[in-house]
């Protein structure tokens, strides 16, 4: 790998969707699991949120518990500025990716 494709953030679809959702407002997994259309399943969003954790992409906070509860206390999530960053250069780079590769499809380039 060259080094300046170490210094670019990657980005998946799965993280890029997640970042969509939570722009709209902060969620907890399973809000976002319901709210993807089936795009996002129960046993692996948690799992892609640590590692958007990880990158920087999201942060998160615990529900505290009501007194007499039981469970696990819910975990909401939002974007980072650098999440949002990543997100919206990703976008930019995909829009300018899809009207090349379509100016070279239809010969107008």
């Amino acid at each position: 790998m060259s080094d300046i494709a170490r210094l670019i953030p990657r980005l998946s679809a799965i993280e890029r969707l997640i970042l969509d959702l939570l722009r709209e407002s902060e969620l907890f997994g399973l809000q976002l699991v319901d709210r993807s259309d089936g795009a996002l399943k129960r046993g692996t969003v948690y799992v892609t949120l640590g590692r958007m954790q990880d990158k920087g992409y999201v942060e998160s906070r615990t529900e505290p518990l009501p007194p007499g509860a039981i469970g696990l206390p819910r975990r909401w999530y939002r974007p980072t500025e650098y999440g949002n960053r990543v997100h919206d250069a990703w976008t930019i780079a995909a829009r300018s990716f899809a009207a090349q590769t379509q100016e070279i499809r239809t010969g107008a380039a």
